[in-house]
């Protein structure tokens, strides 16, 4: 399998100008740990993790090197600290020209990069724009969704899942993060969705592509305003009951 597979599609972003507290607070609304960073032309030039959030001077936890190491480390060190422990945009703290895949890249080099790199995310840029993100929870639906089904999906699994695709990604409606994964007609979708008539939208636009045979909804509910989000879908809820 190959990234454009399995990544999230319709991913947040947010500008390198935003103020850090609006980064912030998108990422705790919408339940994520990371955030691609975009320019106006929609090139990727960073990304924004929860990492990047520990070495904070507003907490206290900014770090504090004995002198003879500022010394060996040199005034760069400490002044590239100081930006991150006090800066207010997410340029200023994020990382910059991070590690990216295409979409053809396959699911093990994917595994490799992450683990060699010690990520939990690599964003997936075709021709110079952001396309979708793979994270470790995309790898492990879809490790959930195929596992017992050894033969990787076949042509016509691909074409359902692209029309799939090509129905919801541009909709208001669309859920965020939007995955899809498609193995002998059966179906599985998963992302974030702010309110439930969402969820119906999503489930029939997928069940009136031809081939699909079964439709099974992984999409979690958050709510925008108290950052709330749900551990499962109603669907998962009732498998995780017969555990």
């Amino acid at each position: 399998m190959r990234a454009h597979e399995i990544m999230a599609r319709n991913v947040l972003t947010i500008a390198p100008e935003a103020d850090l507290a609006e980064a912030g607070s998108l990422m705790l609304r919408h339940d994520i740990s990371g955030l691609p960073v975009v320019d106006r032309q929609g090139a990727l030039v960073g990304i924004l993790s929860e990492s990047d959030f520990l070495r904070r001077s507003e907490i206290g936890t900014q770090r504090r090197r004995p002198r003879w190491l500022e010394w060996v480390l040199g005034a760069g060190a400490a002044a590239e600290s100081y930006v991150r422990e006090r800066g207010r945009t997410v340029s200023e703290i994020m990382t910059a020209s991070p590690i990216t895949v295409n979409e053809q890249t396959t699911l093990a080099e994917i595994v490799d990069i992450m683990e060699r790199s010690r990520i939990k995310r690599v964003p997936v840029v075709q021709e110079g724009k952001l396309t979708g993100l793979v994270s470790r929870s995309n790898l492990m639906q879809a490790a959930a969704s195929l596992a017992g089904r050894m033969p990787a999906p076949t042509t016509d699994d691909e074409h359902i899942r692209m029309r799939i695709v090509d129905e919801i990604e541009n909709k208001d409606w669309c859920p965020s993060g939007l995955n899809v994964i498609v193995k002998d007609g059966i179906v599985h979708l998963s992302g974030m969705i702010a309110e439930e008539r969402c969820r119906k939208a999503a489930i029939v636009a997928a069940e009136n592509v031809e081939g699909v045979v079964k439709v099974h909804d992984h999409l979690r509910w958050f709510d925008r305003i108290y950052g709330l989000a749900s551990e499962r879908s109603p669907e998962d809820e009732e498998w995780a009951k017969l555990d």
